[in-house]
């Protein structure tokens, strides 16, 4: 998301650099083949290497930030930093004092929009429909639809509030523009999966810019603009790249969810326990 200081304002890899990255990502997929793992090595929750979607070649760019020129996000306002995500949220061990501990990804809900198009380690398929009038997003992770109007109809009601806010698309040559407002504030944030410290504020809008600049290519772009969150507007840019025959995988999300009755009923388990007299059952 953010660009490392040492590359400064510097969008771009250089042919060497683009070089290494190929070496690691060669490494990485003679690593992924492993299917067993050393007979001393620490057991985790993550699912196999070989599960994660790997790049073929590197990204040429150096941050997903573009504008600031330094591909950093701006800073928070200070009513922003007062809305902090607690620190056991953001690292998937929530306190578990209730289900609203969890974030809104781990419970299923949504990632935003923000969250449901940025690379991630897996899920990245989106599914994009055009058709008289409308054009269609499916996201494969959380599997959200995101159905756009191209008609000219004005944004809903300000009371009328969405995850994935309201959204109006309209083009702008070849390429196609799409404004989301109506966000609920405080669910989710700008960040590459949708939650993080602090969330976007009702009075988000992003602006976001579909160019196809090749066969298999279209340069995705999104302005964010929260007056309430960032002490200025900012530009994520990066290519989506098509894939032939590629297909969204089912996204069984909730069905596959026991982390969130295991968590719960587990924590409720060890208050009992701590309540107990002791020597008592």
């Amino acid at each position: 998301m953010n660009r490392p200081a040492k590359f400064g304002d510097r969008l771009y890899y250089t042919e060497q650099e683009l070089a290494e990255r190929e070496g690691q990502i060669d490494k990485q997929h003679q690593n992924d083949l492993t299917e067993t793992v050393a007979p001393d090595a620490r057991v985790g929750t993550g699912p196999p290497s070989h599960w994660g979607e790997r790049a073929r070649r590197p990204c040429k760019q150096t941050s997903l930030v573009v504008d600031p020129p330094n591909g950093q996000t701006p800073e928070y306002l200070p009513e922003a930093k007062t809305k902090q995500i607690p620190e056991t949220a953001l690292n998937n061990n929530p306190k578990a004092d209730s289900w609203e501990d969890f974030s809104y990804y781990i419970r299923c809900i949504t990632r935003g929009v923000a969250g449901s198009i940025f690379p991630v380690v897996y899920g990245n398929g989106q599914e994009i429909v055009q058709a008289p009038g409308y054009v269609s997003i499916m996201q494969e992770m959380v599997h959200e639809a995101r159905v756009i109007p191209l008609d000219g109809r004005p944004h809903a009601s300000s009371k009328i509030r969405t995850y994935m806010g309201d959204a109006r698309g309209h083009w702008e040559g070849n390429t196609l523009v799409v404004e989301t407002t109506n966000f609920l504030g405080d669910k989710t944030s700008i960040s590459v999966n949708g939650w993080g410290a602090p969330p976007s504020s009702e009075a988000l809008k992003t602006v976001e810019r579909f160019t196809r600049v090749g066969p298999n290519e279209m340069r995705y772009e999104m302005t964010v603009d929260d007056p309430r969150t960032y002490v200025r507007p900012f530009k994520v840019a990066f290519p989506l790249t098509q894939e032939p025959g590629y297909r969204n995988f089912e996204y069984a999300c909730h069905e596959g969810n026991y982390a969130m009755f295991d968590s719960l009923s587990g924590a409720r388990a060890q208050e009992r326990k701590a309540a107990a007299p002791a020597g008592g059952k």
